[in-house]
């Protein structure tokens, strides 16, 4: 009986470590499943979380540059992926839409490969938005409407919204704003 005592502690000892390394792996899977990552290898990460935050992408064609917060490679496909952790929606907010869409676009130029689609994930929800060509339209447009914006000598509120304008980091210095309460002092700093 003594000498199987040694054979027996050295079983059970692999057994709990079977347990406890499979217990870690579920863990871990779970984990990844709740980021809304698709399955794929991470190949840029915005995060600062692994590593330094690498270079923006560039589209010199576009004048536009950006960093998703992750992109994921799955076979020949580039996903970019955009994380709002603290959002909750019924569905996708435009703004959050078309800057997935400028990532995707910029994807598209960098390496010179369009993404099908880009993932947003608010808080409980991954939304799979298809990166085509409306889509790809439309961010166009709203790039040229935002050049035309920032060359204009005034440009009015974007929203009909007093609670955005209450909410808003410019609202002491703005003189269109929505809120009912006029600007200290109009177009000047405080």
């Amino acid at each position: 009986m003594t000498t199987q005592a040694p054979a027996l502690l050295l079983l059970s000892l692999a057994l709990v470590l079977v347990a406890v390394g499979s217990l870690l792996l579920w863990r871990a899977r779970a984990k990844y499943r709740g980021t809304g990552l698709p399955q794929g290898q991470v190949i840029f990460d915005d995060t600062g979380a692994w590593q330094e935050c690498p270079r923006p992408l560039f589209s010199r064609r576009h004048l536009l540059t950006g960093k998703p917060d992750y992109i994921v490679a799955q076979g020949d496909c580039l996903i970019p992926v955009e994380v709002k952790p603290n959002r909750t929606a019924a569905k996708p907010y435009l703004s959050d839409v078309l800057q997935l869409a400028a990532y995707c676009l910029l994807i598209e130029e960098d390496f010179n490969r369009a993404p099908p689609y880009g993932l947003l994930r608010y808080q409980r929800e991954t939304y799979c938005i298809e990166y085509d060509s409306r889509l790809r339209r439309q961010l166009l447009g709203t790039m040229e409407k935002m050049r035309g914006d920032l060359r204009a000598l005034h440009v009015g509120p974007s929203h009909n919204s007093p609670r955005r304008c209450g909410a808003c980091g410019h609202r002491e210095q703005c003189e269109a704003r929505l809120d009912g309460k006029a600007s200290a002092t109009p177009g000047s700093l405080p």
